[in-house]
């Protein structure tokens, strides 16, 4: 990838295509395409296959995707599964038609099993059931990893696929149903210190682990692996470290201020017990990740509040 290479950025206005952004632009690539959800539906196959044919891009990172927690991902099932297939179907097959030197997928870890071997490898996919919770968002992006695969069987086309970790960081979603959970304990926490709340509830035991990538870590693994990994095998992007529910509730509070107690709602689901990434392939390529949890979450806030700033404008 040249510097002058026409980039075009899908789904940059989210939290991983804006990191996206900020990291190509720093690195001095400077010919970046990007339109917004209003300008073109990537659900519409007529309107992307104009897109690429008259923008004709030489590398796609394909980061628009409709995403959201528990709550979205298990009552919108229909809209979830529906709409990420032919985003993926879509600007997969415009870019192979369009002659697009390469192109990255971004996957999630909810393709693996539920109860997948911790950690999870890249060979555990479709070897087991999926969460229940969250099929059918797993399931469009299992679609979208088979379409790279096929599109380099048949076709020859250098189009690769990763794997993030759960994500967060600058310009998150932190609506208080439709979010994931890093986000959504810091808005819980941050309310709940600014109306004096003696407890905030979590859902779940507390007891299930999650691994935390800060988003521009995981941009700045993308753009290595777009410049470095042509292979038929997804990878996983990740820190190969995990921390409980419960331990992730005391660093969002420390990182808050917040001093009231926690208190957990056993009612609700826990969700798949462990998901850890095994990113040995990942550091084998030379690729390690540099934001740490505690140093994220406390930048994630920042940036939750001056959200909360621009909105009361």
């Amino acid at each position: 990838m040249q510097k002058e290479s026409k980039i075009y950025v899908a789904g940059h206005r989210g939290m991983v295509g804006s990191a996206l952004v900020r990291k190509l632009e720093a690195a001095g690539y400077g010919n970046i395409i990007t339109r917004s959800s209003a300008e073109l539906d990537l659900r519409e196959q007529g309107a992307v296959r104009a897109f690429f044919e008259e923008e004709r891009p030489e590398h796609v990172f394909l980061a628009a995707a409709r995403v959201g927690g528990i709550v979205a991902n298990n009552t919108y099932r229909a809209e979830f599964l529906y709409d990420n297939l032919m985003i993926e179907a879509n600007l997969i097959h415009s870019a192979h038609q369009a002659g697009v030197r390469k192109l990255m997928f971004l996957g999630s870890s909810c393709i693996y099993p539920k109860l997948a071997p911790q950690p999870l490898k890249e060979g555990y996919l479709l070897t087991g059931e999926l969460e229940p919770t969250n099929e059918p968002y797993a399931i469009a992006k299992i679609a979208g990893i088979k379409l790279c695969e096929a599109y380099r069987d048949q076709h020859g086309a250098d189009f690769i696929s990763v794997m993030p970790t759960n994500l967060y960081g600058y310009r998150d979603n932190y609506h208080p149903e439709n979010s994931h959970v890093l986000p959504a304990l810091i808005r819980r926490f941050h309310e709940a210190r600014e109306s004096g709340a003696e407890a905030v509830t979590i859902w779940g035991t507390g007891s299930p682990r999650r691994e935390f990538l800060f988003a521009d870590d995981l941009a700045e693994a993308c753009l290595f692996l777009m410049e470095t990994y042509s292979g038929r095998e997804l990878v996983n992007i990740g820190t190969g470290q995990d921390v409980s529910i419960r331990e992730l509730a005391g660093l969002v509070r420390e990182a808050v201020g917040y001093g009231g107690n926690l208190a957990f709602d056993t009612t609700k689901p826990d969700g798949t017990p462990r998901k850890l990434m095994d990113v040995t392939k990942l550091h084998a390529l030379g690729w390690h990740h540099t934001t740490e949890l505690r140093e994220g979450i406390r930048l994630a806030y920042a940036d939750f509040l001056s959200q909360e700033t621009l909105a009361e404008r």
